[in-house]
């Protein structure tokens, strides 16, 4: 089977879903894969990818998603989606030099648009579509910004042939063509043996504006080493510890760490859970974040926490209960790999036995 991987690139939780995959799929398939941003970084030491533009969240001043600015800065990146620009017409270029009968899209929007207007057919495969397509138990105060991320998602990826969904939580899937997976872990995470160290690993999706002077004084106050990822800082103040983003230094930390103080992302707590590493989220503010940290409490493998409330005595708080959340977690690991490539290849052969004929007239036979 031709496939065509799409990767969105902000964030590097799109692009760890994709290198739990691709190893096995390059073996048994063959795959081409497209990125930008955060993504093109953490695949290509790893595997050929072609580099494309990426959306992108912008910031204010205090540290919060802003979407005036996001919506501005990325204008001319839906356009080019939208119009058919540069970013299309270089995805098109690889699907006609490809020709593959199956594109897989992690929330990448020009993957999602060049394979449906050259009628390949499509599986989704990402988190969001805990919120597109499943039932997730979403608070009543998010329900209005709920419609409107899924709106939007929904208008940029369109109607997939096929979704996969990959969350360290059950959404709910809603009919036979979702179909719900596990934590994607790649190779290099089963790979390593926890240990319980006394570190707190904090990892910050974007630490420039997430690592304020306040949650920054917190940290250093606490009485263990603190290594930092997700700023642009290095080297050590006081007890912390800066360093860059990596993919084996940064799984040695979190295998060894005693605790995750992060963002909420889904991937990270999927690979947190395999190590059985408490998880202290501080959910950005998004709907899919909130509704992460609600699950993280929900399950009892950790605590969720507002930025305005991250103090030093809070976090002791949170390690001292860390006997109770490795507890629970021994009941909620999970490894989707096998599943996620078992919906994969089965969803490709259904969808590619109800298109050969439309495929052969259009000339990519």
């Amino acid at each position: 089977m031709r496939i065509l991987y799409g990767v969105f690139g902000y964030g590097r939780g799109h692009a760890t879903r994709a290198l739990s995959l691709l190893p096995e799929l390059r073996r048994r398939h063959e795959v081409v894969v497209v990125a930008g941003g955060d993504a093109f970084d953490a695949i290509v030491p790893d595997h050929p990818v072609e580099q494309i533009p990426t959306l992108r969240y912008e910031y204010g001043s205090e540290g919060t998603r802003s979407l005036s600015r996001t919506l501005s800065e990325n204008l001319a990146h839906v356009s080019d989606i939208l119009l058919r620009g540069p970013g299309y017409t270089k995805v098109a270029r690889v699907i006609r030099d490809h020709r593959p009968d199956v594109a897989i899209c992690d929330a990448e929007p020009w993957t999602h648009a060049a394979a449906a207007a050259h009628r390949i057919p499509r599986v989704s495969l990402d988190h969001f579509g805990v919120l597109a397509y499943c039932r997730p138990p979403i608070a009543w105060t998010d329900r209005l910004r709920s419609l409107r991320d899924v709106l939007a998602y929904r208008a940029l990826m369109g109607r997939p042939n096929r979704v996969i969904v990959s969350s360290f939580y059950d959404g709910g899937a809603r009919n036979p063509r979702i179909r719900f997976v596990g934590p994607l872990l790649r190779p290099e995470v089963l790979a390593r043996a926890p240990s319980r160290g006394d570190s707190l690993l904090v990892y910050l999706n974007r630490g420039q504006h997430q690592l304020t002077p306040s949650i920054e004084a917190a940290l250093t106050a606490l009485p263990l080493p603190v290594v930092v990822y997700g700023t642009a800082r290095h080297g050590t103040a006081r007890n912390l510890t800066f360093r860059p983003p990596s993919n084996g230094p940064f799984l040695d930390d979190l295998a060894s760490c005693r605790a995750v103080f992060s963002t909420a992302g889904n991937q990270l707590v999927g690979e947190a859970l395999w190590f059985g590493k408490p998880m202290l989220v501080m959910p950005e503010h998004t709907v899919e974040q909130r509704l992460n940290a609600a699950a993280v409490e929900r399950l009892g493998i950790g605590r969720k926490v507002h930025p305005a409330g991250v103090t030093t005595r809070f976090i002791e708080r949170f390690l001292a209960d860390e006997g109770d959340f490795r507890g629970a977690m021994r009941s909620a690991v999970r490894d989707g790999r096998a599943e996620a490539l078992s919906a994969i290849e089965g969803f490709g052969r259904e969808v590619m036995a109800r298109s050969r004929s439309r495929t052969r007239a259009w000339g990519f036979a």
